[in-house]
């Protein structure tokens, strides 16, 4: 897991490491982060009302990204290393 901007600061992490005992997926990694870290977390990655991520934010696995409508259920295997990206700006 890599950890951009924001929740580098919420983390106080650049990267972290997570062990599965299954098969995880971005759903899993999600909760899992969410629980570690608390509201912060919850507030910046997940649109309160609908329950999904935030529109604005990226996944990449592997530096790919992930565009999919079944984002949480995309399966990550052992070693994948999954970034949330926050939009990027400049002028």
């Amino acid at each position: 897991m890599r950890f951009f901007t924001v929740l580098r600061e919420i983390t106080g992490k650049k990267e972290q490491t997570l062990t599965f005992r299954k098969t995880a997926t971005i759903d899993a990694v999600l909760r899992q982060l969410a629980r570690q870290y608390g509201k912060g977390l919850k507030e910046y990655v997940y649109d309160t009302k609908t329950g999904e991520p935030k529109g604005f934010l990226q996944f990449l696995v592997n530096g790919k990204s992930i565009i999919t409508p079944n984002l949480l259920e995309t399966r990550l295997s052992d070693g994948d290393v999954l970034a949330i990206v926050p939009p990027v700006g400049g002028g």
